[in-house]
């Protein structure tokens, strides 16, 4: 690799799947900057029970690694501290990115390296709901905001969460991560026309809204339509599933494909004509942006969405998006881009342009260089402007 004049450090649990340090090597590619990767050794998956090894799939990421107190707790999690600093002291980094929530405790850790080097601090951060936090956390949170030149929102709620927060720097929005457009890419393969086939790929849990997406197959089933539902994943919803297309009768139109590792996703994707994420708020959740929406969108696949948190935001098409538990709505949509091949056409390629204009780890990685400069530039003229003062009043007392 070039001499980089740039060094970031990137801290999160996130980045323990190899999968998901796509934007890092992105980033690494350009030669502009040096990364290095922080992240847990022992990092469990608690919905699965499982710990993940930390993966090490690309050479150009310096990575480094400790065990983390709390495992498997987004924002409970923390390391010991002697193992951060010497991680910093290695690395020496010019700025350090945390991308876990700013009321975590990992955060916090790096928000006091910061206060004592004076090196800026980035966060990233998902969250957004304005949940009550203990008066512990909400100190945190707001020693972490008093503490980071810039903070990047994974969606537009977060923003406005932060800015209701007090927080008064800069934000962006962007997610955590883009999609691979080599992995996930348009592909050949013939689709059987005579049987429209709408896809899902995610939890089967309630607040996915894949119940809404099965009484609009009945709908359409209804009205003479021919389509069929493939539902890709697992979870605690899908003996429930299974009853309600008894009860809507339309077993025989619902093909159950279990679990699809990542790198099968492709393959399972390009067999739908049309991706659809219907899903609901509950108390406790709303989609924070929808990952799997970018990478259907990336193959030339049609989405369509719900106003579900960030949904509406990533698509960009109000004529893809539905109002949460409206069947009616996402019927009428589906029903148009069954019986429209051209507008479906339309729609393709929108899919394709926006992920390529917004969404590559290749335009994630450019947008995250530029705002790693800007902070820099923006710290020396600060510094400048302070050294500028304390000449000044100097030579205001030499005067005396």
């Amino acid at each position: 690799m070039a001499s980089s004049s740039l060094r970031v450090l990137v801290i999160s649990h996130a980045y323990v799947v190899g999968v998901n340090q796509g934007k890092l090597n992105a980033i690494a590619k350009t030669d502009k900057v040096t990364v290095g990767l922080f992240a847990p050794s022992n990092w469990k998956a608690l919905e699965w029970n499982r710990l993940l090894e930390l993966e090490k799939p690309y050479p150009n990421i310096q990575i480094y690694s400790a065990p983390v107190f709390f495992t498997g707790r987004g924002g409970a999690h923390f390391y010991a501290p002697w193992q951060i600093w010497q991680v910093l002291h290695n690395f020496r980094p010019d700025i350090v990115q945390v991308e876990e929530e700013v009321f975590s405790l990992c955060t916090f850790e790096l928000a006091i390296w910061s206060r004592f080097t004076g090196k800026p601090l980035v966060v990233f951060g998902w969250e957004n709901m304005d949940r009550k936090l203990s008066l512990l956390r909400c100190w945190i949170r707001r020693f972490v905001l008093n503490t980071a030149s810039l903070i990047i929102a994974g969606n537009q709620e977060g923003g406005d969460l932060l800015k209701l927060w007090g927080y008064k720097g800069t934000i962006e929005v962007m997610p955590q991560i883009g999609v691979d457009t080599t992995l996930f890419a348009p592909q050949s393969g013939e689709h059987n026309h005579d049987e429209f086939q709408i896809g899902f790929l995610g939890r089967l849990v309630p607040e996915k809204g894949i119940d809404i997406l099965l009484a609009a197959v009945a709908k359409l089933r209804h009205k003479g339509l021919i389509c069929r539902i493939i539902l890709c994943g697992l979870g605690t919803e899908e003996t429930a599933l299974r009853q309600k297309a008894e009860k809507l009768q339309i077993a025989d139109s619902v093909i159950w494909r279990g679990a699809v590792p990542h790198d099968q996703a492709p393959m399972e994707m390009n067999k739908f004509d049309v991706l659809v994420l219907p899903s609901r708020t509950i108390d406790t959740w709303k989609e924070q942006f929808g990952h799997v929406l970018i990478e259907a969108m990336a193959m030339g696949i049609p989405v369509v969405g719900s106003t579900c948190g960030e949904i509406p935001n990533v698509i960009a098409r109000s004529d893809l998006v539905f109002e949460e538990e409206d069947t009616e709505g996402l019927a009428a949509i589906l029903e148009r881009m069954i019986s429209n091949p051209l507008w479906r056409q339309e729609i393709k390629q929108y899919c394709w342009d926006r992920v390529h204009q917004n969404y590559s780890h290749e335009k994630i990685a450019e947008r995250l260089i530029t705002l790693w400069q800007s902070v820099l530039q923006q710290q020396s003229s600060s510094t400048q402007e302070l050294s500028n003062s304390k000449q000044n009043e100097i030579g205001g007392k030499e005067c005396v």
